[in-house]
């Protein structure tokens, strides 16, 4: 009878979540000085500009990179050429929109394309000398080498002797606010353990919820897909640290991205670089990247990847095999805000739609880390929405707000 119950409960949910969406248009980037046409009208063009200036490409390169700067900005979207070892993947993905204005299609899809389309101008896939090149390699070693991860990986030595509560609340709001951690890694008598400009910025916070998934010593396996590299990747490998180390996990696996995507999302190659980072720092850091290192090889942490982490879908399209891993682990946790648009949707929500009626499909409970960085958002709480609406500022896309979203 209970699964009866729970099989209605989420078909009734499922139904919610379709007719919403009928009245959620899909968002597109064809209206000019709006969040989504900025992305590609200034971002990608800068950011061509930026991986040409980063490697010294041959003239092959720099007319690809040409041609695609000409094309996603006067011209119609272009299929891959047969040659491309996923132009069938990429056919079926695209049918609707080969053809079209970049600006007409939807804003997820050109995106994605825009970045596959990025690493066929300069090779990454050919078998000539740069393939397997990394062109946001420098932006990630950059940033990883810099002065506010030396400062930010210091302050865990004041958080080491912090109470357990206290420690994985500053730890839970590290990752979740990844380039802006210094405000969860700093915890002082006083203060809110995640520091009180975190707490206040919140839209959403279900993290007791997601602790409730959790206790310690749970026999749990804790899935975290993780959005960014570098200076929000160490952040989120000082959590999981911390959920093995309190066994409020026995194991934890990291997906991240297969090939670069979206500049500076996580490939395996940049968990090694954080790794490496932490290990080679002193004090607390440094005894947390031992540990990781030692999990790694014990298998406590493993690092896997999909291709569809790179498609232009939305999870409640993911393939049989990744659904089927997911609804395996105790919790699923997806970082950032472009795995937030795939959960719920790209999206015009409306703002208080359910969270859990738009992720009822998803094979286990799930919880969502994002900083607000796109104009997809559900879940509010209508005295929420209202004032952040007459706040006067763009608390959807500035990065100044955040929310820890949970279904369980």
């Amino acid at each position: 009878m209970t699964e009866k119950i729970s099989r209605a409960s989420g078909e009734t949910a499922v139904a919610s979540a379709t007719a919403a969406a009928a009245a959620a248009p899909v968002i597109l980037s064809n209206e000019p000085g709006s969040f989504a046409w900025g992305v590609l009208a200034k971002r990608h063009p800068a950011l061509i500009q930026q991986v040409r200036n980063a490697f010294p490409y041959g003239r092959r390169q720099h007319e690809a990179l040409d041609a695609l700067l000409d094309e996603s900005s006067n011209g119609v979207v272009e299929p891959l050429v047969p040659e491309e070892p996923d132009h069938e993947r990429w056919a079926d993905w695209g049918r609707e929109h080969f053809g079209r204005p970049w600006f007409d299609t939807p804003f997820l899809w050109a995106e994605s394309y825009f970045y596959r389309r990025l690493l066929g101008a300069i090779e990454y896939f050919g078998t000539g000398p740069w393939q397997g090149v990394d062109p946001f390699a420098p932006f990630k070693q950059a940033e990883l080498r810099g002065e506010a991860v030396e400062e930010e990986l210091r302050a865990l030595d004041a958080l080491a002797d912090a109470p357990a509560g206290e420690r994985a609340t500053a730890l839970l709001h590290a990752s979740l606010w990844g380039n802006r951690a210094d405000l969860g890694f700093r915890a002082s008598a006083g203060e809110s353990p995640a520091g009180e400009a975190a707490a206040s910025t919140l839209v959403a916070d279900d993290s007791a919820a997601l602790w409730q998934l959790l206790p310690a010593g749970a026999s749990a396996t804790v899935a975290v897909v993780a959005d960014n590299a570098g200076r929000e990747l160490i952040p989120d490998l000082i959590l999981i640290d911390h959920l093995l180390e309190h066994r409020h996990a026995e194991r934890v696996v990291l997906h991240v991205k297969p090939y670069p995507y979206y500049v500076s999302d996580a490939m395996t190659a940049d968990v090694v670089d954080c790794l490496r980072r932490l290990t080679e720092a002193p004090g607390e850091a440094g005894r947390i990247g031992g540990r990781l290192w030692k999990a790694m090889a014990a298998g406590s942490l493993e690092v896997r990847t999909h291709s569809f982490f790179c498609a232009p879908l939305p999870y409640e399209k993911m393939p049989e095999d990744l659904r089927k891993e997911f609804a395996g682990v105790t919790l699923t946790i997806l970082k950032g805000d472009l795995n937030y648009r795939r959960l719920v949707g790209d999206r015009m929500w409306d703002a208080t739609t359910s969270f859990a009626e738009l992720t009822a499909y998803y094979p286990g409970p799930v919880a969502a880390l994002r900083t607000l960085k796109s104009d997809v958002i559900a879940g509010l709480q209508q005295e929420t929405l209202d004032d952040l609406e007459g706040s006067g500022t763009a608390w959807r896309t500035s990065g100044t707000h955040a929310l820890i979203q949970v279904r369980k």
